[in-house]
């Protein structure tokens, strides 16, 4: 049991606003690079995300695990986002803040992905059981690159957005 739920129910409840989360960070990413603002997108893209690390700390778990330091760095990365955003409003150096600090929690949840799935997907476990092997390593290696290449795009066409809100839902 966690929170009152089975430990199914609600590792469904987190998977489901992980992958939410993931979703609508790729809608985000591609908003930025297409020089938009999705304020309900955004808005929907950080509490799923904050909410994913978040209901993740609730799982059973012994001591320091490599999921609870992501965990923790995407929230410090996510404060920053949120600071940004809607303390800052995106002015000055804050627009690369948002942009850097959104890219960077977008690939935390996406690296989590990429671990679980070669946890639980049998096909996948069979490449890489110990999450050492070149089949999971090349996988993180190509996530990397292409979110430092999506990053770098979403800087560069960004930053002659116009930004049309200060605030979670006003366009």
């Amino acid at each position: 049991m966690i929170l009152g739920m089975s430990s199914i129910l609600y590792t469904q409840i987190h998977v489901a606003i992980s992958l939410i989360g993931i979703v609508t960070g790729f809608i985000v990413i591609f908003g930025m690079i297409a020089g938009r603002t999705l304020p309900k997108v955004t808005a929907l893209f950080l509490t799923t995300t904050i909410l994913t690390s978040v209901t993740g700390f609730f799982f059973p778990f012994h001591g320091m695990t490599p999921g609870i330091v992501v965990g923790i760095l995407s929230l410090v990365v996510l404060l920053f986002t949120l600071i940004a955003l809607y303390g800052k409003h995106l002015a000055g150096g804050w627009r690369r803040t948002f942009v850097i600090t959104a890219v960077l929690a977008q690939y935390f949840n996406f690296f989590v992905l990429i671990v679980q799935s070669f946890e639980k997907v049998p096909s996948l476990h069979v490449l890489a059981p110990t999450g050492s092997e070149p089949a999971f390593k090349i996988a993180q290696g190509v996530a990397l690159v292409v979110f430092v290449v999506l990053g770098a795009v979403a800087d560069r066409k960004f930053r002659g957005a116009l930004i049309s809100y200060t605030f979670v839902g006003r366009q």
